[in-house]
């Protein structure tokens, strides 16, 4: 069993138990359920830059990235910078997240927020409403076709956006469907943690241009992005590149400065 299997499991666990404690007509009265959403998708597509900035404290594969970084100042420092949009890890387990960083990205910003976790039930895209997303990301390769389906029509009825996020050829055919807003394609082989561009560029051409192309994981490098800019990339999704600093913010300016040169 590999670490995603791993991961899933105890999605399964934690939702079961999450369903008991705040069942889905509570998550409907939290305030941030009726807000207008933000679209990333919209966002992306006016963008020279494109930058998704993320807030993650560890990872599975790199442990402790930040621990004294807080979420507060990261939004503001994100927005600051003028990046597209924010992702926020949410899961506990093994990204040290939590939905409270959410809300708490939420109250700090007017950036589109994406919940990043691994959502295998319609609660948690109700969930991510109730606290404040305006995207949700689903991953291919744990997920049915079906269940594809199921939930990105559910996650636009509540307008949210989509990101759906590919490993190759084989999940993106099976995935490929008018409900996605955006395809994303990681860069980092979730069963060795072994990153290549090669994967974003060999499947650039296989996605239509109906959707917002997005590169995620891996990139650090300005020199990068622009090389991603020809395959048609309109959005770069950059973890651990930014978290790393002391300042996550500055960062986030400089690399954008470098960019736009």
């Amino acid at each position: 069993m590999d670490i995603l299997d791993n991961i899933v499991k105890d999605k399964h666990k934690e939702v079961a138990l999450k369903k008991e404690l705040i069942p889905i007509r509570l998550l409907e009265q939290i305030p941030f359920f009726e807000r207008k959403t933000i679209s990333l998708a919209n966002k992306l597509r006016q963008s020279k830059t494109g930058i998704i900035a993320e807030f993650k404290r560890r990872s599975p594969s790199k442990a402790i990235i930040n621990k004294t970084a807080t979420v507060e100042d990261v939004a503001i420092g994100y927005e600051n910078a003028g990046v597209c949009g924010m992702s926020v890890l949410t899961d506990e387990i093994y990204f040290g997240g939590t939905l409270n960083d959410l809300i708490t990205a939420r109250q700090n910003c007017n950036l589109p927020l994406l919940r990043k976790d691994f959502i295998i039930d319609e609660y948690q895209i109700l969930e991510a409403k109730a606290f404040g997303a305006d995207v949700i990301l689903l991953i291919a390769s744990i997920l049915s076709k079906a269940e594809i389906k199921q939930f990105s029509e559910l996650a636009k009825s509540l307008n949210l956006d989509v990101l759906l996020e590919v490993h190759n050829e084989e999940e993106l055919h099976k995935s490929i469907m008018p409900s996605l807003d955006m395809i994303g394609v990681n860069n980092r082989n979730l069963k060795t943690f072994e990153v290549s561009f090669e994967t974003s560029k060999s499947l650039s051409n296989l996605i239509p241009n109906d959707f917002v192309k997005v590169s995620e994981s891996g990139i650090s490098l300005v020199e990068a992005i622009k090389e991603l800019q020809h395959y048609g990339y309109k959005g770069f999704l950059i973890g651990e590149n930014f978290m790393k600093t002391d300042n996550p913010g500055i960062s986030a300016t400089q690399f954008i400065k470098e960019l736009e040169r």
